[in-house]
């Protein structure tokens, strides 16, 4: 469990990697408040075809000029072996597993054996479900791939009854994880929770009053026009407004 003095660690950026403008003004905003670590995706798991799916391959050209023009670490999710090979090749700096990748075993098997051997940060966000085995499972077949910087997010599950959330927390559910793993470092994502701008604040608030290690939030240069998740985005002014009222050293 993190120690209330230390700092929080913050990773901000949009949902996706939209065009080269859009990643590369977000990431110069987000620069400007402070924030080193951009997350954005490039290969997004939809639940209905023919949704935006992502612009793949092509935007790891733009989270390398991220890195090499404005010296910000970048970061997005993989859901396949050929992810992670593509984004190894490219240079990028830490990945991400997803929700609807961490309940399926198969596809984790998979994914921890391309992970073999990489020296970067993987972060394993919980299985859309709210079962704990899997949860943990996830994190034991990458730790049995030899991966050693292994990092938690929390990301709320889905449920029928979901209301005002898009994603329930179960914060009880994220606690009894950390008990099983409580070395690793643990993040919330209050974006996917909250679902929406106005709920931000208090589901941060509730985070941090259970003293997690950092924050994982959705921030867009423009979120009405964002073609994924465009009603909790923030603009970087609104991020950094929201990281005013929590009034908590943050290690960004």
């Amino acid at each position: 469990m993190r120690k209330e003095q230390n700092k929080i660690g913050l990773v901000a950026g949009p949902c996706s990697a939209e065009t080269r403008v859009q990643m590369l003004e977000t990431a110069r905003a987000l620069k400007h408040i402070g924030i080193k670590t951009i997350r954005a995706g490039l290969w997004k798991p939809r639940s209905r075809f023919g949704s935006f799916e992502g612009v793949g391959s092509c935007g790891l050209v733009w989270l390398n000029e991220v890195q090499q023009e404005l010296g910000l670490k970048v970061m997005t999710e993989v859901a396949l072996p050929s992810h992670v090979e593509e984004t190894m090749k490219a240079g990028i700096d830490m990945v991400w597993i997803g929700a609807r990748t961490t309940v399926n075993p198969f596809m984790m098997n998979e994914l921890a054996e391309s992970l073999r051997g990489c020296n970067i940060p993987v972060w394993v966000k919980n299985p859309v479900c709210p079962d704990i085995e899997l949860w943990v499972g996830a994190v034991e077949r990458l730790l049995h791939a030899g991966l050693k910087d292994i990092r938690i997010i929390h990301r709320g599950f889905c449920a029928i009854d979901h209301l005002p959330y898009r994603n329930v927390p179960l914060w009880e559910q994220a606690e009894h994880f950390r008990t099983r793993l409580p070395d690793m470092p643990f993040y919330c994502d209050p974006s996917h929770i909250a679902g929406k701008r106005e709920l931000l604040l208090s589901v941060c608030e509730k985070a941090l009053s259970l003293h997690v290690d950092g924050l994982f939030i959705e921030s867009h240069c423009c979120p009405q026009k964002a073609l994924s998740d465009a009603s909790q985005q923030l603009t970087p002014d609104a991020l950094a407004e929201l990281l005013n009222l929590l009034n908590v050293p943050i290690e960004k």
